[in-house]
C-alpha cells in the first residue's frame, strides 16, 4: 500500500467517526463530500499550473485553460451545493447563499476535522505522487481539465443515490456507515485510475523493456 492510499482510507474513516460520535446525519455527510470537490478542484489548479513546466507553448495553454476551468468548474460545483442544500438541508439554509449557509454547516455539525483531514490527504497525495513522483511532467491540461469532473459524476452519483435511500430509511447508523464504505471504495477506484493514467509508459526494445524518457501525450 503506497503512503498516498494509506492517507487517503485514513481521511476516509474521519466520517465514521463523525456517524458514530459526532451524530452526522446525510446531510453533514453529503456536505463534507461536496465541500471535498472543492478542495478537489483547488488542487485540480495547482496541478494544471505545474503541469509540464519545461515546455513554453503548456504556459501559453495555461493562460486560457486555468481561469476557464476555474469558472466552469466553480460554476458547476455552486449548482451542485445549491442543489445539495435545497435537498437534504435543514430549514432554514439558504441554497443561494452558500458562503453563508456552509460555514455555519460545518461549525453546527462538527465538520472541521473532517475538512482537515481531506485536505491532508488531497495535499499528501498531490506532493507524493504528482510533485515527487514526477506526475507533473507527464500530465496534459486536456487531460487535468476533465478528471474533477469524472470523479464527481460517478463520485455523487453513488452518493446522491445513496443519500435518498439513507434517508428514506431515517438516517440509520448502519446504513450511514454502509454509504461512506461506498463513497471510499469510490475514491479507491479514482485514485488507482489516477496513478494508472499518469504512470511512465513502457516502450518495448526487441526483448527488453526500457522507460520512455519523453513526455506522454495523449
Amino acid at each position: 500500500m503506497t503512503p498516498s492510499l494509506l492517507a487517503l482510507l485514513l481521511a476516509n474513516a474521519v466520517p465514521v467517526i463523525g456517524v458514530l460520535f459526532l451524530g452526522w446525519t446525510v446531510f453533514p455527510l453529503l456536505l463534507l463530500y461536496w465541500l471535498e470537490n472543492v478542495i478537489v478542484g483547488g488542487f485540480n489548479v495547482a496541478k494544471m499550473l505545474l503541469a509540464r513546466p519545461a515546455e513554453p507553448i503548456y504556459w501559453a495553454g495555461k493562460l486560457f485553460l486555468i481561469p476557464f476551468f476555474i469558472v466552469h468548474f466553480g460554476g458547476f460545483t455552486f449548482v451542485h451545493g445549491v442543489l445539495l442544500v435545497a435537498f437534504f438541508g435543514p430549514k432554514g439554509l439558504q441554497p443561494f447563499d452558500l458562503l453563508t449557509a456552509v460555514p455555519a454547516a460545518i461549525r453546527t455539525n462538527q465538520l472541521g476535522w473532517g475538512l482537515l483531514s481531506l485536505v491532508a490527504s488531497h495535499g499528501f497525495s498531490f506532493f507524493w505522487n504528482y510533485l515527487k513522483n514526477g506526475e507533473y511532467q507527464r500530465a496534459s491540461l486536456q487531460t487535468l481539465m476533465g478528471q474533477p469532473y469524472g470523479r464527481i459524476v460517478v463520485l455523487h452519483l453513488t452518493v446522491l443515490f445513496g443519500g435518498w435511500v439513507v434517508m428514506l430509511l431515517g438516517s440509520p447508523v448502519g446504513a450511514l456507515v454502509v454509504l461512506v464504505g461506498l463513497k471510499t471504495a469510490a475514491d479507491l477506484r479514482a485514485h488507482l485510475a489516477e496513478r494508472k493514467k499518469f504512470a511512465p509508459r513502457t516502450v518495448p526494445l526487441g526483448d527488453t523493456d526500457r522507460v520512455d524518457k519523453v513526455p506522454f501525450r495523449e
